[in-house]
């Protein structure tokens, strides 16, 4: 199929309304459009620059939760949600009570994506990791009724508040299983010569298009994005994700996937698409170059701390995972006095490491703020 060529679909007449029944991908896609062929080529470089920096990274692992805490809470904020990235961060007895829904939401997400990266490593990616993915997001929040972690058994729509009046109402429910089959044979089929890249552009967009479950679909097609890099070994580990960046273009995000639908136009989604892609790599590049001047920093700071710099770095590396933190959670960590882990706070705190976030003489919280900013766009 040249892209040029694409026809996105059909409308089918369904009782009262009209369904849309996209064009199965699972075949061979070209182009003559040489921008492509530029954008693809520096996305591939940022990808590959990314991944390379994930490598080299001493003890990556202990910044990668914060990249997934950040994607979580900004994928959850462009289906609706309030939550802010420190309160992503706290406990739930922190959170005001109004705002507990948002932010279960957010850990849910949080849950689904770690347990999908490690489920990677023992299954491909498949329908069957998305409906366990899902099934986890959606546990105990708003849409847990509508069948978490399976795909639906009737119609949905997007916009509006009935089919009569929607902006888009996806495929009818019985062509769900053989398009998402087609889209799991799209990600394994070896016979094609199909860019990466590309084959997850379409991918997302095919998802997207079918929605093929009741909710939760915009979150799981963007957690798609991350998990079919990490399955081709595209990312060694899992640090680059789209949602800030189709948060910030959130309206030419969906006008993109819109226009496909509409006008057959799959080549301005590719476009948007890399560019996404590249501009993500980039940030997260100098995200990365970033983390480790300040980490050279405060290694620099913990080696002068004598006797206390063994607590000093243990303490570090558990604010480079959740770079919130109280006395007593210090104590705990440190297995020392409530005593030493506050004189130890607040000599970080008089570094500038560490700020006070709650205000209160009891009960305060501190947040690893010259770290935690490196996330904030």
């Amino acid at each position: 199929m040249r892209l040029e060529d694409f026809h996105s679909g059909e409308l089918k007449q369904q009782y009262r309304y009209k369904s849309f029944s996209p064009l199965l991908v699972n075949q061979e896609w070209t182009w003559e459009d040489p921008q492509i062929n530029t954008l693809l080529e520096q996305a591939s470089r940022s990808l590959a620059e990314i991944n390379a920096f994930s490598l080299i990274v001493p003890d990556v692992d202990l910044f990668i939760q914060m990249h997934v805490v950040k994607e979580a809470n900004t994928s959850s904020r462009i289906e609706g949600t309030q939550t802010q990235m420190d309160e992503a961060l706290q406990n739930e007895e922190d959170i005001l009570p109004e705002k507990r829904d948002d932010w279960k939401e957010v850990q849910n997400y949080i849950q689904a994506m770690n347990t999908a990266i490690d489920e990677l490593k023992t299954l491909p990616l498949s329908n069957r990791l998305l409906r366990q993915t899902h099934e986890t997001l959606m546990q105990g929040v708003r849409g847990d009724a509508k069948t978490p972690g399976e795909f639906r058994c009737s119609q949905n729509w997007i916009g509006g508040t009935s089919l009569t009046d929607a902006i888009y109402i996806p495929p009818h429910h019985n062509e769900i299983a053989d398009l998402m089959g087609d889209l799991e044979k799209f990600w394994h089929n070896e016979e094609i010569d199909v860019p990466d890249l590309i084959r997850v552009a379409i991918s997302h967009y095919q998802f997207e298009t079918i929605h093929p479950f009741l909710d939760g679909n915009g979150r799981i097609g963007r957690l798609l994005i991350t998990l079919y890099f990490v399955s081709k070994e595209l990312l060694s580990k899992p640090c680059l994700y789209l949602s800030a960046y189709l948060e910030k273009n959130k309206g030419a995000y969906y006008d993109a996937l819109t226009t496909v639908r509409s006008s057959h136009n799959m080549i301005h989604w590719i476009k948007f698409f890399l560019v996404a892609i590249r501009e993500t790599a980039e940030k997260g590049k100098n995200t990365f170059q970033e983390i480790l001047a300040l980490r050279r920093e405060v290694d620099t700071f913990t080696m002068n701390l004598g006797g206390r710099a063994p607590n000093a770095k243990t303490l570090f590396n558990s604010l480079y995972k959740r770079p919130i933190i109280n006395a007593n959670g210090a104590a705990a960590l440190l297995g020392v006095t409530h005593q030493t882990a506050s004189s130890l706070i607040r000599e970080l705190e008089a570094a500038g490491f560490l700020r006070e976030m709650t205000g209160n003489q009891r009960n305060r919280n501190y947040l690893f703020s010259p770290y935690f900013n490196l996330f904030i766009d």
